[in-house]
């Protein structure tokens, strides 16, 4: 008995039907795991402090301040004090978000994912770019800070 080619098997309307069929629970699939990671990056949120507790953040998903709450002790440091504190706690937030959205797109699409890679380094990258005016994270932050 000869072997059936690919091109054969393909041409016989049963194995066509089997494979589309195949195909399409493997689309299906990947559209659920897509839509469950864009559920749960949609409800991502990530809060942070500076070292010092003068700032406390929280971000979502694409990295826009969500809630921000200052101390009391704010009251003691020269306004660029206060500033810089709320942008290392926003730096943070962005990193502590970037490495959770990885986590989300591997756990959802699966660790061999090119898509769950793809996504994961445009997040980190979005979330981890300076913004414009950020402070350089290696100026002093001031006295008593």
């Amino acid at each position: 008995m000869s072997e059936v080619s690919d091109t054969q098997a393909f041409l016989d309307p049963d194995a066509s039907r089997e494979y589309l069929g195949s195909w399409k629970e493997n689309v299906d699939r990947m559209a659920a795991r897509a839509a469950a990671m864009s559920a749960q990056m949609e409800r991502l949120r990530v809060t942070a402090r500076d070292g010092n507790g003068l700032a406390e953040v929280t971000i979502d998903s694409a990295g826009v301040l969500v809630g921000l709450e200052l101390t009391d002790r704010i009251h003691r440091f020269e306004p660029a004090v206060v500033a810089r504190a709320v942008m290392s706690a926003l730096r943070e937030a962005r990193a502590r978000a970037a490495d959770r959205a990885h986590d989300i797109a591997v756990e959802t699409m699966g660790p061999d994912s090119l898509s769950a890679r793809t996504i994961a380094d445009r997040l980190r990258h979005t979330l981890e770019q300076p913004d414009d005016g950020r402070p350089n994270e290696h100026e002093p932050v001031g006295e008593g800070y």
